[in-house]
């Protein structure tokens, strides 16, 4: 498996990873991102595809910010 750090990616390979992990193929109303504040999966993982956080970091404080409710 292909490593999916920041530093061993592009852009591109960024913005297909988060696309083909998080897509359903269900459209949104299968997806509990958006009902738990998360927002679009683009959205919640800008910050990754722009390279400026990892993947882990952002799962960390989404899930911080859940369970401060």
């Amino acid at each position: 498996m292909k490593s999916i750090l920041i530093k061993d990616t592009t852009r591109e390979e960024r913005e297909e990873i988060v696309r083909r992990s998080l897509d359903c193929g269900g459209g949104c109303e299968n997806c509990s991102s958006c009902w738990l504040g998360g927002g679009s999966p683009e959205t919640l993982y800008r910050d990754y595809i722009d390279g400026k956080k990892e993947i882990a970091e952002i799962n960390r404080e989404y899930r911080a910010r859940l369970v401060r409710g």
